[in-house]
């Protein structure tokens, strides 16, 4: 909204093709009224902006879907429709660059939005979320649900956004914060995955999802840099040598962990495990936990690290 104050505080005239009967429901507007239209009035009920043109065949499928919805919210919420080419300058203050663009307004602020058409199944978990008829955490469980259905079928794009849309809705959704980060460090982007990471309200730090991310950084840090020899290479010589070196295994699956290759690591830790579990003060199974929690509870190196870990401590 920053910059939009001199276009909305002089907005004084009245919409042109609607009366200023407060039962409308939906209504056209104009720049200059859009401080009695929609600001104003967000002050007591929710108002969706859809911004359009004529030109634009996705707005054409978009507006009567909404309105739909809008009028089946009974009152709940309002609409406001504004043509772009008569009208740029609200929609450039907001920094609309495509159409459609609808922004919802609460209390004189703009409070959610999005670009595109989406189906109306969408636009109902929209305005039930604008009017207050959903439940943001259960609204963000089921993004999230769908995030990881996402990841399965290796859509990283859609399970980002689904993600990122959740822990908008409720930043105490630990599984989404999780999964972000993830993707964040899959993708070599460690600065965004710590500021995300950073942000954890104390409420879920200790989740074990959280947890699971945290050990999963701590793994990576341990990384080489990029123009360093991996150490895995002379340390997997070193237990070639002598498999029961104990030591060295230990600091090799140290050095494999880091560099992501946790299944490697793993099979490392659960032969020094096999030889001797005490040794060490239970170092290697110690690690082992640590690789599991990074790795998180479904994943297969976890089920089948932890099934072939418990077939050895009882045995």
């Amino acid at each position: 909204m920053k910059g939009m104050t001199d276009i909305i505080m002089n907005s004084s005239e009245p919409s042109p093709t609607q009366s200023p009967n407060a039962a409308d429901l939906i209504k056209d507007s104009s720049d200059m009224a859009f401080m009695a239209d929609v600001v104003e009035p967000s002050k007591e009920t929710p108002v969706i902006v859809d911004f359009w043109a004529p030109w634009c065949g996705p707005c054409k499928q978009l507006m009567p879907a909404l309105e739909r919805v809008v009028k089946g919210a009974s009152g709940k919420v309002k609409m406001v429709k504004i043509n772009i080419d008569e009208n740029p300058g609200v929609a450039g203050q907001l920094g609309v660059r495509s159409i459609p663009a609808v922004y919802a307004f609460k209390d004189g602020k703009p409070v959610d939005g999005f670009m595109g058409g989406q189906p109306e199944s969408e636009l109902q978990k929209f305005v039930d979320r604008l009017s207050g008829d959903s439940d943001p955490a259960e609204e963000a469980n089921a993004l999230v649900d769908r995030a990881k259905d996402s990841l399965a079928a290796g859509d990283v794009g859609g399970a980002a956004q689904d993600f990122a849309s959740a822990l908008s809705l409720d930043e105490n959704n630990a599984p989404a914060r999780a999964g972000l980060v993830r993707i964040y460090l899959d993708s070599g982007n460690e600065e965004e995955a710590g500021t995300l990471l950073r942000q954890t309200p104390e409420a879920v730090m200790d989740h074990p999802e959280i947890a699971s991310v945290r050990s999963k950084m701590a793994l990576e840090d341990q990384a080489p840099e990029p123009d360093e020899e991996d150490p895995a290479l002379e340390l997997s010589q070193k237990v070639n040598d002598n498999p029961d070196d104990l030591d060295a295994r230990l600091e090799l699956a140290k050095a494999l962990a880091s560099t992501g290759r946790n299944d490697e690591a793993v099979e490392h830790l659960l032969y020094s495990v096999r030889k001797n579990r005490t040794y060490n003060n239970e170092a290697a199974r110690l690690f082992l936990l640590t690789v599991f929690e990074a790795e998180g509870p479904q994943s297969d190196v976890s089920i089948r690290g932890r099934r072939e870990l418990s077939s050895i401590l009882f045995a």
